[in-house]
């Protein structure tokens, strides 16, 4: 599996709602979106603004349902 593809498995699982996805770049619930890197970080955006870079997904699935 890409890391794309697992992130939207692991969006799924957490029934986090996606808005949409462009190439590597998935936006969900609550103005995040989220840029997956060729070396396998997930960088998350709040409305525009750099949040942090995750590499676990689960981390960066229970921040944004924590938002």
């Amino acid at each position: 599996m890409t890391a794309l593809e697992i992130l939207l498995e692991a969006l799924n699982f957490y029934e986090i709602k996606i808005i949409s996805v462009n190439k590597n770049n998935v936006k969900v619930q609550n103005k995040f979106e989220i840029e997956v890197e060729a070396n396998g970080l997930y960088k998350l955006s709040d409305d525009g603004y750099i949040v942090a870079p995750f590499s676990d997904i689960n981390e960066l699935c229970r921040f944004i349902l924590s938002a």
